[in-house]
């Protein structure tokens, strides 16, 4: 088992004092005229105990604590997501702080009582962030949400296709960045001079999104590829394919988004977007802690060309 924690009580015992006066020794209290000889006693005590402050007890003594609570909410876990929380705790580890990563939202009951006790230098909501369009002002066209989603669909365009159906999950809890994305995508149809972009839900059992895809072959022949809100989403679209007796590019291209490991790995293997999570998340810590940004290494999105396009 680990060795225990050494404590205050641990170090005014081995060096002959109170724990008040190994507190006010520790964190340097003004106004205490204690003895050198106490203070070096305490000190030499502490060290050779491998003592730490406790975190919410320094958080509390400096205003704030050296984490940064990322609250994801009910967000979709994907590769991106992973990659962000990555990057932003290395970066943020690189410069003495931790990432702390929440499940939950700042709306959500408990959250008040959390940041209020670990005193976070930042609180980042994704799933607020993306509650709501207005959100996002300039909609991320550089490099953003939108950059990539518009990436979606020109891959599709320059492959001659005109029509092109943006499928989206049908689970409560994404509606949010669902609105968003599926205005990207209409907004990137326009800009590519495509047909408007139709939405289609896709839900999550195999009778229901083999219905939706048979309805999508019926009522709108024209459209011969699909863009998808993720790559979930998109290997939903593929199985109702297969189910159906139709093949993917052949009867319907797919793209997904995310780059999913078990996107690469299906029969036929599943082209998608691929998001450069970490380098954002690197971006998000540095921009936190008033550190200059140091730029993209590379892309931030690259289209992965497999057998479904």
């Amino acid at each position: 088992m680990p060795e225990r924690r050494a404590t205050l009580k641990d170090v005014a015992r081995a060096s002959g004092v109170s724990t008040a006066t190994v507190s006010f020794v520790l964190n340097e209290t003004p106004g205490q005229t204690l003895p050198p000889a106490t203070r070096e006693r305490v000190r030499a005590a502490a060290a050779a105990l491998g003592y730490q402050p406790h975190g919410v007890a320094r958080a509390l003594r400096e205003g704030r604590s050296r984490l940064v609570l990322l609250a994801i909410g009910r967000m979709r876990g994907g590769r991106s997501l992973e990659g962000f929380i990555m990057g932003m705790g290395d970066e943020l580890q690189t410069h003495g702080y931790g990432l702390l990563v929440y499940p939950g939202a700042s709306n959500e009951t408990g959250h008040d009582d959390i940041v209020r006790d670990l005193r976070p230098r930042a609180v980042i909501d994704l799933a607020k962030i993306y509650a709501a369009p207005s959100d996002v002002e300039d909609g991320g066209w550089v490099d953003g949400l939108a950059a990539h989603t518009l990436a979606q669909l020109a891959h599709l365009a320059e492959r001659g296709h005109r029509s092109i159906a943006f499928a989206v999950p049908a689970e409560i809890g994404t509606d949010g960045l669902v609105s968003l994305r599926r205005r990207f995508a209409e907004e990137a149809g326009r800009r590519l001079g495509l047909d408007d972009v139709l939405t289609i839900v896709v839900p999550d059992t195999a009778e229901d999104a083999r219905a939706v895809v048979a309805a999508l072959r019926r009522e709108h022949p024209a459209t011969t590829a699909v863009a998808a809100f993720d790559d979930e989403v998109a290997l939903r679209v593929l199985a109702s394919l297969v189910d159906l007796g139709l093949t993917a590019p052949r009867d319907l291209a797919v793209i997904g988004f995310d780059d999913s490991r078990v996107g690469a790995t299906w029969r036929p293997a599943l082209s998608t977007v691929r998001i450069d999570g970490r380098m954002f998340g690197r971006r998000e810590a540095r921009a936190l802690l008033s550190l200059a940004d140091e730029g993209n290494a590379g892309p931030s999105a690259t289209v992965i060309v497999r057998e479904t396009t």
